[in-house]
């Protein structure tokens, strides 16, 4: 493992993440995702690049670009 940036281990360590709020709340699949594609840095918000996987954000992405598209338009008729 010592060729892997420190900076990049400290990302995967589990210790200092928590599960996403935003993701917990509005996907569906999120009981289904794998631990780590849940968990976000506690140091920064619920956010998609606070993702400590790429599937994380790839997934938190999707969620927050459905949520977008399924807004009414606000000069809706």
């Amino acid at each position: 493992m010592e060729h892997i940036d420190p900076a990049i281990m400290k990302r995967f360590d589990t210790r200092s993440s928590r599960p996403c709020e935003f993701c917990r709340e509005l996907d569906p699949q999120f009981p289904h995702r794998r631990p780590l594609d849940q968990m976000v840095a506690t140091t920064r918000k619920a956010t998609a690049s606070a993702h400590l996987t790429e599937d994380g954000y790839v997934r938190h992405r999707i969620v927050e670009l459905r949520r977008m598209t399924s807004r009414v338009p606000v000069n809706a008729a």
